[in-house]
């Protein structure tokens, strides 16, 4: 989640935070435009019952800027609709939103043609001028290239979800084991984490490299 304490010593002074649906919560919000004097681009999903309802019934009918964006990648093929409006006596209550953006993604399985939709919806305090559809689009693919390097890798590689440590600190120890683990295998130069990870776990000596008892580069398994 957003921590305040992480965020604190930073000066933020208009830059633009982005948070995914865990993250849009209003005292966040409140926090990040009149404490820090930055900006938020969050994610609204199902798990914000109410807000989420508000923006699902908002005209978007009446949306006249649109943004299309088609990309390959992991496996499918996935073009993206970006409609924005203005909130102005819109009911949207959230603090300090001053637009909000509908996306609807169309993804297509590469491998097996099976076909689905997603519609998640943005909220922000840009502007217009700040935040066209097009720029949101640009903002979310910033925020997911975060997310897919970091932690989509914890996910699926490292199966943090599945994991089920949950007493104490030790959710976080394990995040920080997990962070340390891809940070260094990508210091040395392991560009495909989870075959590195499948090939130490095959072969364990090849993991020494890491404890820096061989140079052989090509015991990384890269």
């Amino acid at each position: 989640m957003l921590r305040r304490p992480l965020l604190d010593p930073y000066d933020l002074q208009g830059v633009t935070l982005t948070g995914d649906a865990l993250h849009t919560r209003r005292e966040h919000a409140r926090f990040l435009v009149e404490a820090k004097k930055a900006h938020y681009a969050f994610t609204v999903k199902r798990n914000q019952k109410n807000l989420y309802e508000q923006l699902r019934t908002l005209p978007w009918e009446q949306a006249t800027a649109k943004f299309y964006d088609r990309t390959p990648g992991h496996g499918r093929k996935e073009t993206r609709v970006v409609q924005a409006l203005t909130v102005t006596d819109l009911g949207v209550d959230f603090p300090h939103a001053a637009r909000v953006a509908k996306v609807v993604r169309h993804r297509t399985d590469t491998k097996t043609g099976k076909q689905s939709r997603e519609t998640v919806y943005v909220i922000t305090d840009l502007t217009s001028r700040q935040a066209s559809p097009e720029r949101i689009a640009t903002i979310l693919r910033a925020h997911w290239v975060i997310e897919n390097s970091s932690h989509h890798i914890r996910d699926v590689t490292f199966a943090e979800d599945a994991c089920t440590v949950h007493a104490g600190t030790s959710p976080r120890a394990m995040a920080t084991l997990r962070n340390l683990a891809i940070g260094v295998l990508k210091t040395l130069g392991a560009d495909n984490i989870a075959k590195t990870t499948r090939a130490i776990r095959d072969e364990p000596q090849r993991a020494l490299p890491i404890l820096g008892i061989t140079n052989d580069p090509d015991s990384y398994g890269t």
